[in-house]
């Protein structure tokens, strides 16, 4: 698995970034947001990436904060999203700006994006409102950062991976959050986020 790129940015096109790493340029699809954050051509750029594996194909994905990579997964996670359709969604819309449409269930603004009806809006901000409950609760200072759903999302996935119910990882996480602050590591978050379920 490729998780980052780090080289010289060699080209971009509508929905694409070519990135130089020791002689070997790599493809990488991106959003227009990503795009424009990355800089100018020839200089130094590091993505963040996820690889997207189908049968007959094998596909780089990037972005300019992990944040961002993380709202991709997110998304296409959801029914009828795919990685063209969520790239679209964060072309038009910004990590912080997600993560008030789905805490807010305000599917017009998730319509904005390009290929996004009123269903697929309303599923979106609907199957996601459990998923990144814990970060949308922490307040305005959580939903400002430039990757909200970075830690604490990951964290919440953990324990949900343990067994946990959606409301009772977000709402350990959260605690957890509100207790370690916002830089807090994902193992820390983790650790205290399972104590504070325990005691629950």
């Amino acid at each position: 698995m490729i998780a980052h790129l780090k080289g010289r940015l060699d080209s971009t096109g509508i929905d694409h970034a070519v990135i130089d790493v020791g002689g070997v340029g790599y493809l990488v699809g991106a959003s227009s947001r990503t795009l424009a954050a990355i800089g100018p051509v020839g200089e130094a750029a590091t993505l963040f990436t996820e690889m997207l594996v189908g049968e007959d194909f094998l596909r780089l994905v990037g972005f300019a904060t992990a944040g961002e990579r993380d709202w991709f997964r997110l998304l296409t996670g959801v029914q009828g999203v795919g990685a063209r359709v969520a790239l679209a969604i964060l072309s038009a819309l910004e990590p912080s700006e997600l993560s008030r449409a789905v805490a807010a269930q305000d599917k017009a603004m998730v319509a904005r994006a390009n290929g996004v009806g009123p269903k697929l809006a309303e599923r979106i901000v609907r199957e996601l409102k459990d998923k990144v409950g814990a970060v949308a609760t922490l307040g305005p200072a959580a939903v400002s950062q430039v990757a909200p759903v970075g830690a604490g999302a990951d964290a919440v996935s953990a324990l949900l991976n343990l067994g946990f119910r959606s409301a009772e990882a977000a709402s350990a996480v959260g605690a957890a959050e509100e207790e370690l602050g916002t830089g807090a590591t994902l193992d820390a978050l983790v650790r205290l986020a399972l104590r504070k379920a325990a005691k629950g």
